[in-house]
């Protein structure tokens, strides 16, 4: 619960921004071809997480699905 706590909160919302820019940029830079493509456009998931506010794990472990509003 204490993931889903910190991923919820601000902090949270700028590592999965974060963790999004690094697949895409590990994906296009270091796989490269098709499953870079891949890779990259996985990115982009927790990418739209973050800046939506939405936290995906919340709902699988039991928490509400927006992060926190702080």
């Amino acid at each position: 619960m204490a993931l889903v706590s910190f991923m919820s909160s601000p902090a949270g919302r700028i590592a999965r921004i974060v963790a999004g820019i690094a697949l895409i940029a590990i994906g296009l830079a270091v796989v490269g071809g098709t499953a870079g493509i891949i890779v990259a456009i996985v990115g982009l998931v927790p990418i739209g997480a973050g800046a939506g506010n939405v936290c995906l794990l919340g709902p699988v472990l039991g928490s509400d699905l927006h992060g926190s509003a702080k």
